[in-house]
Order: structure tokens, then sequence, then C-alpha cells
């Protein structure tokens, strides 16, 4: 992205570190001046995407968790980077289930959700969220 703000931070693989990264999502979004409905449903999507890192992606001792945020004039994207290959889906949740919805609430939040390869050097998969910010800033 031309004129891009953005930032990577690599945390350990454990549940302690949601509350951190939310809140770190959060700080660096209002030092770029997003409206509070946008910057509320970023960081809720980040957390969701390290929530299920952590589940999913990150279950070895030690393991851990990159988190990327990249900021252009038209478009935000968010990304979590863990260790397992496996892909994310989609699924639904019956009525009492305390999990299965992230991703449902990823879709519902952002324009747009996905998976990339991992970075050079790296194993496993970044799963990313955008969110258009033309007309909004």
């Amino acid at each position: 992205m031309h004129g891009t703000h953005g930032l990577r931070t690599t945390v350990p693989a454990h549940p302690s570190h949601v509350p951190g990264v939310r809140a770190l999502v959060a700080e660096h979004l209002a030092l770029l001046r997003l409206p509070a409905h946008r910057l509320d449903d970023a960081v809720l999507a980040a957390g969701e995407l390290f929530t299920n890192a952590l589940r999913h992606g990150s279950p070895e001792r030690g393991d851990t968790i990159t988190v990327g945020i990249e900021c252009g004039p038209y478009e935000l994207r968010v990304s979590v980077a863990d260790r397992s290959p496996a892909l994310p889906a989609r699924r639904t949740a019956d009525g009492p289930e305390e999990s299965g919805r992230g991703l449902t609430i990823v879709a519902a939040l952002t324009d747009d959700w996905g998976v990339a390869a991992a970075d050079p050097g790296t194993t496993g998969k970044k799963v990313w969220f955008s969110m258009l910010l033309r007309g909004l800033r």
C-alpha cells in the first residue's frame, strides 16, 4: 500500500496476551484517527483472529503469533500469522456453544478477510481482514 503506516509485533501464543493485542491494535489505530466505530470493529476482529490462532494455529509451548497492521489512505489490513498450515474454516456454531463464531464475527465486522501464505522463511499462514476507509477519515 502506498503511503502505508504499519506495525508488526510478535507475541507469545498464550491466552494472557489477548487483552494486550487488542490494546495494541486500539492504540495504533487511534493514532491514525480512525472513526470510533471502525476502530471498535477492527479491535474486535483482531482479537477474534488472535484467539483463533491460539486455539487452532499455535498449540505448542513456546509458539509465537505475529500481528501486523497496515493502514493506507483507503484501506486498513490486519493480519495474524501462526505456525500451523491448517486453513481456517467458517462454521456455524449451535446456540449454546461458546466457540465457533470467530470468523463469522470477522466477516460481519470487516469488508473482506482471507488467508495468505506465511512470510518467506517461516511456516504456517496469515489470516487477515481488511476494511475500506474511503470517506471515513
